[in-house]
C-alpha cells in the first residue's frame, strides 16, 4: 500500500546561536535585537540561494535547499557577513552550522527526520562561526567552490548506530586557496577508527550548544585524532603525497643548490630552500596535530620558526624576529580570548 508520509531528497541547513543564553542574561533587549538582524541576514541569505526557512525555534533555524552547492555557499556568505556586521559587546551572537544531504519527511512546511537530526548534530559540534559538513555534502561541493575543506574524521553522534565522516568549510581558505583535504577513509575500512561513544560530545536534540561547555569543542577543527600514529591521522594516499612532495622539494633544493655553486654569485641557496621547507610543514602539519598541540598552534610556531631562521640566516647583529613572532603570540591569546568570552 502506497505510504501517506511523503519524503524527498534535501539539503538541510541547520544554525543555532552560540552564547545565546548568556547574552539574554547580560541584557535581553540587546540580545533579541541582535537575534533580529542574524536572522535578517539568515534570511537575505537563503533567499539569494533560493532555500527557504523550514523551521524556527528560539534562536535556532533549519533552512532546505534544492541545490547542495547553494547550500554551502549560503552558510559561507552568511558567517562571512555576521562576522563583518557583529561587533564585540556583550550581546553579539556567533551562529554555528551544520549541513547534511539526506531523505526527509514531509509535515506541512515543517521537515523531519533523520536527515534533520543530523545536520542538527553537526551544527552542535561545530566552533562559533564555524560550518561542518557531512560526507554527503562534501561529495558534491568540494570540487566545486574555492574554499577548503578540513577532514575532521568520524564522528559517531547520539543515537545514531553509525559513524559519519565529518568536515569543516576551512577558516584558511580566504588565504591559503590551495588548502590541503584528505580523502577520509570509509566507513567499514577501518572499525578502530570509530571513536567510542564517550569520546565524543552527544548532545540530546532538545540541548543548544550553548549548552555545552567551551572547551569541549574548543579548536575541534583543528585536531587531530590524539590516540593515533602520525601515518593513522591522514588517510593513506594524502601521506604518500607528503612523503612524495618531501622528495620533490629535496630535489628542486638540490638543484637549486648545484646552480648556487657554479653560478659563483654568493651563497643565496638558503632562501628559497627556507620557503620550500616552510610550504612542506605547512601542508604536513596535520601529521602531527594532537589534542595537546592543534593545528593551530602547530602552523603558528611554523611561522615563528621560520621567522627566527630569516633572523639567522640574515644576522646583523640584532635579534629583530622576536617582534614579528611575538605579535603573532599575542594575535592567537587575543583572538583565543575573545572565543572563550563570545561562547
Amino acid at each position: 500500500m502506497p505510504s501517506d508520509i511523503l519524503r524527498k531528497l534535501t539539503t538541510i541547513l541547520a544554525a543555532d546561536a552560540a552564547g545565546y543564553s548568556r547574552v539574554m542574561e547580560i541584557d535581553e533587549v540587546e540580545g533579541l535585537r541582535s537575534l533580529r538582524a542574524a536572522r535578517a541576514i539568515f534570511k537575505k541569505f537563503i533567499a539569494r540561494h533560493h532555500g527557504r526557512v523550514a523551521n524556527t525555534a528560539g534562536d535556532g533555524l533549519i533552512a532546505e535547499f534544492p541545490s547542495v552547492v547553494e547550500a554551502v555557499q549560503c552558510a559561507i556568505e552568511v558567517q562571512r557577513e555576521l562576522g563583518d556586521t557583529q561587533n564585540t559587546t556583550d550581546t553579539a551572537l556567533n551562529f554555528r552550522i551544520g549541513i547534511h544531504l539526506g531523505d526527509v519527511m514531509i509535515d506541512g512546511d515543517d521537515l523531519l527526520g533523520e536527515g534533520v537530526n543530523l545536520a542538527a548534530r553537526l551544527q552542535t559540534m561545530a566552533e562559533p562561526g564555524g560550518i561542518l559538513i557531512s560526507q554527503q555534502v562534501y561529495d558534491q561541493v568540494h570540487g566545486k567552490l574555492t574554499v577548503g575543506f578540513d577532514y575532521l574524521g568520524e564522528k559517531r553522534p547520539r543515537n545514531f548506530s553509525e559513524g559519519v565522516q565529518v568536515y569543516c568549510v576551512s577558516t584558511l581558505s580566504q588565504t591559503h586557496p590551495n588548502v590541503f583535504v584528505p580523502e577520509p577513509p570509509r566507513p567499514g575500512a577501518d572499525p578502530q577508527s570509530a571513536p567510542s561513544p564517550q569520546s565524543e560530545p552527544e548532545p540530546m536534540a532538545s540541548q543548544r550548544a550553548s549548552d555545552w561547555p567551551e572547551d569541549e569543542f574548543d579548536e575541534v577543527l583543528n585536531k587531530a585524532r590524539p590516540d593515533a600514529t602520525a601515518s593513522d591521522r591522514l588517510p593513506p594516499n594524502q601521506a604518500l603525497d607528503i612523503k612524495k612532495r618531501a622528495k620533490q622539494f629535496g630535489l628542486i633544493f638540490g638543484a637549486i643548490c648545484l646552480v648556487d655553486i657554479f653560478t659563483d654569485r654568493g651563497i643565496w641557496a638558503q632562501w628559497p630552500g627556507l620557503v620550500l621547507l616552510t610550504a612542506w610543514l605547512f601542508q604536513a602539519a596535520p601529521m602531527w596535530a594532537s589534542e595537546r598541540f592543534s593545528l593551530r598552534y602547530l602552523r603558528i610556531a611554523i611561522g615563528v620558526g621560520a621567522l627566527v631562521m630569516i633572523n639567522i640566516l640574515s644576522w646583523s647583529g640584532h635579534f629583530w624576529a622576536f617582534w614579528p613572532a611575538g605579535a603573532l603570540i599575542v594575535v592567537e591569546l587575543l583572538r583565543r580570548r575573545r572565543t572563550r568570552t563570545r561562547t
